[in-house]
């Protein structure tokens, strides 16, 4: 089972002049000044180019926006990407491009209510990030990624947005743990 691939062209054509990229929940940044051919294989991609739109692909993952005048980035954020600083890693990067004054914007993810982990993991994600530290209603360890992010975020001393909206409570958005397998819906950020 899989999406149609012409529904697929058809939503993406709606975008346009659109960069997306093959995440594979690594810590990889690209740069790029116009729309590739074929999409790169990150979980980060940044541009200083008007008129090139970025898009992260997510279905519980935090789809991480950044934006300055000099630069944007979409940054495709799950709990691989805090471990591995991935969203850090392109703030980095985008402050070389001359970037100051970023802002960060947080789409809809999946919550720390919702998102159940066994025991080691959640230990080994606070171990790094202690404000990713949550349980679930029922008491079972969980994990907040947007807590998490959010502490990485302003320690950088960027500022943020965040949605409340989580992923797998609300039907709109398309959720891998409340439904997999599922599609995926995008963050898009152009200069």
């Amino acid at each position: 089972m899989g999406d149609d691939p012409s529904a697929v062209m058809a939503n993406r054509a709606v975008l346009g002049n659109t960069q997306f990229m093959n995440q594979v929940h690594g810590c990889d940044v690209v740069v790029v000044d116009h729309v590739l051919e074929q999409e790169p294989t990150c979980d980060a991609l940044i541009t200083t180019t008007k008129g090139v739109s970025l898009a992260v692909m997510v279905a519980d993952c935090i789809p991480l926006l950044l934006i300055s005048h000099e630069a944007v980035a979409a940054v495709h954020v799950g709990r691989a990407g805090l471990i591995n600083k991935v969203a850090i890693k392109a703030l980095h990067h985008m402050r070389t491009l001359g970037a100051n004054q970023i802002h960060a914007i947080l789409g809809p993810s999946i919550c720390g209510k919702c998102y159940e982990v066994p025991l080691a993991m959640q230990q080994d994600v606070i171990a790094h990030h202690p404000r990713a530290f949550s349980n679930t209603r029922q008491g079972t360890p969980a994990l907040d990624l947007p807590a998490g992010l959010i502490a990485d975020l302003s320690t950088e001393g960027v500022s943020y947005e965040a949605s409340q909206i989580c992923t797998k409570e609300d039907q709109i958005y398309y959720s891998h743990r409340r439904e997999n397998p599922t599609g995926r819906f995008a963050g898009v950020v152009s200069l």
